[in-house]
C-alpha cells in the first residue's frame, strides 16, 4: 500500500484500518492484533521517512464502545443502524441490506431505518472523537441501483441528512470526499453526493480526499477528476494536518 502511494506521487498518506467492532468481527482489527498494527505502521514511518509522510490512523465505527487513543488521526464512520429494540443492522452490504434491515427492525419502513442511520451519523464525532467524518452518506451506497428501496429526494430523507449535517458542521471537523464506491462500481459519484456536498459547502464545511482504497490499485483513485469537480462547487479541500 505504501509503495503504491509513493509510486502515485503522494507526499502524505494515511493508513486507517477498521477499529474493533465486536458486532462485526469479519471487518475489524482483532484486539490481539492491535499492537501489531500500530507497530507495523510506526516501522513503515521510519522506513519511508523522506519519501512520504505516513500517518497512523484508525476508522472508528460510531457504535463501537472502544476508546481508541495513540493514533495520528481517526476517521469516524457509520456502517450500521440500530433499531428500537437495540439490534444492530448493517447498512453497508450486500445490495439488499437496506430493505432487509428495514423489514427486520422498522416494520418495512425504510425511511425510519434511514432516519436511524442519520441520527447516528449526527453523533459520530462525539461518539468516536474523530478528526475526519467518514463517507457521510454511506447509506446511499446503492442509490443508483434499480434495487434501491428509497428515493434520495424524499422529504424525510432530505430532512434527516440535513439535520445530521447541521449538527456535524458545528464540530468543525472536515468531511471525506470518498472515492470508495466509485472504485468498486457501486455509484458514479463520491461520498458525499454532490447535492449534499453543495449544502455542506454553502455552510462552510471543509473536506479531505480519501480513496478508501482497500487495495493498492485503488489508492488515489479519481483524485484528479473529483478534486477539480468539488473545487468547482466551491469546496475547501485541505491537506489534513494532524
Amino acid at each position: 500500500m505504501v509503495e503504491a502511494a509513493v509510486s502515485k506521487g503522494l507526499t502524505r498518506y494515511g493508513l486507517s484500518d477498521h477499529g474493533y467492532a465486536p458486532y462485526d468481527l469479519d471487518v475489524c482489527i482483532p484486539l490481539e492484533k492491535r499492537e501489531e498494527y500500530v507497530r507495523t505502521i510506526r516501522a513503515l514511518q521510519e522506513e519511508f521517512a523522506g519519501r512520504i509522510d505516513l500517518k497512523l490512523g484508525l476508522e472508528m465505527d460510531a457504535l463501537s464502545e472502544e476508546k481508541e487513543t495513540g493514533y495520528d488521526y481517526k476517521i469516524g464512520s457509520v456502517h450500521y443502524a440500530k433499531d428500537p429494540e437495540g439490534r444492530i443492522l448493517v447498512i453497508d452490504y450486500p445490495e439488499d441490506c437496506l430493505r432487509n434491515a428495514a423489514e427486520i427492525g422498522f416494520g418495512g419502513d425504510v425511511y425510519a431505518l434511514l432516519e436511524s442511520y442519520w441520527q447516528l451519523e449526527s453523533e459520530v464525532v462525539e461518539r468516536t472523537d474523530c478528526d475526519i467524518i467518514g463517507h457521510f452518506d454511506l447509506c446511499a451506497k446503492y442509490a443508483e441501483k434499480d434495487s434501491c428501496p428509497f428515493d434520495p429526494q424524499h422529504p424525510r430523507y432530505v430532512a434527516a441528512w440535513q439535520k445530521a449535517a447541521d449538527r456535524l458542521l458545528k464540530t468543525g471537523r472536515p468531511f471525506e470526499i470518498n472515492m470508495g464506491a466509485i472504485a468498486k462500481n457501486y455509484r458514479s459519484v463520491p461520498y458525499p453526493h454532490p447535492d449534499i456536498a453543495r449544502y455542506l459547502i454553502d455552510r462552510g464545511a471543509s473536506f479531505v480526499l480519501s480513496s478508501d482504497s482497500h487495495r493498492p490499485e485503488n489508492i488515489a483513485y479519481g483524485f484528479d477528476r473529483w478534486e477539480k469537480y468539488y473545487r468547482a462547487l466551491g469546496a475547501n479541500i485541505i491537506e489534513f494536518d494532524v
